[in-house]
Order: C-alpha cells, then structure tokens, then sequence
C-alpha cells in the first residue's frame, strides 16, 4: 500500500510538470484592445469555454485553431479536453441557444492576422510564432 502511494504521487507529480512542460510550447495572445497583460489558467478556460466573456473592462472573444500541435497543447493544458469533446461541448451550447460557435483559425499566421484585427479577440500560437499586432497575455 505504501508503494502504491509513492508512485500514484509520484505519477502524478510527472503529470504536473509535463502539463507546465507543454504550456511553455504555446502563447496566448490578444488583440491590442484587450486591457489585460496577464489571466489567470482559470479565466483563460471560462474564455474558451464561453462562461466568460470580459476580462476587466474589455469583452473578449476565443479564438481557436482547428488543429496542430499548439491546438493540441493548448487543449491538454488549459482545457483538459479533447478536441471532440470541445466540439461537442460547443455544438451543446449552439443547439440550446446559449452561445455561437467560436472563430476557428487553419494556423498560426491566421490566427495572428485574426487576433490583431479584431477588437476583443484572444487566440493561441505556438511559442515560437511571430505575433506581431497583439500582445502576449502571461497565463499565471
């Protein structure tokens, strides 16, 4: 019993630093308007999941990519979802009238080109993308 516990702990302890790992592979950006320079990882999911629409004084609006690996990151480690279970969960909420689905991007240069043209937008990349037009919200 006692082994079991030391590696369930440690399981997950590989878990948690594999999940901060992957976060690091992806930058969460934002249209220009957006007033806030930093969210929290629990602000950042109600953003995606459409139970919140404002950060401090600026509405905000997800945006996603359809696929990739940033999508992928980004999923596991702010969502703790699958794709097709997002997609569900949206198609959920547009079937009972409760939300639209949100803007999807094919890649990083379109996201980029969304986010920075449009008021409110915040969208993902991958760390390494040139994201010139937003500015990088810093996930705490």
């Amino acid at each position: 019993m006692k082994h079991l516990r030391l590696i369930l702990t440690m399981a997950a302890m590989a878990f948690c630093v594999s999940s901060q790992a992957h976060a690091a592979d992806v930058k969460v950006i934002a249209n220009n308007s957006v007033a806030a320079n930093s969210i929290s990882a629990s602000d950042l999911k109600d953003v995606f999941l459409l139970d919140k629409d404002s950060l401090g004084s600026s509405h905000v609006e997800p945006v996603l990519q359809n696929a990739g690996a940033a999508h992928e990151v980004f999923l596991k480690a702010y969502l703790g979802k699958s794709n097709s279970v997002l997609q569900a969960y949206y198609r959920s909420l547009v079937f009972t009238g409760k939300a639209s689905m949100p803007k999807v991007t094919a890649a990083d240069a379109e996201a980029v080109a969304y986010v920075a043209r449009t008021k409110g937008a915040v969208g993902y990349v991958s760390s390494g993308a040139a994201s010139e037009g937003t500015k990088t919200l810093e996930v705490k």
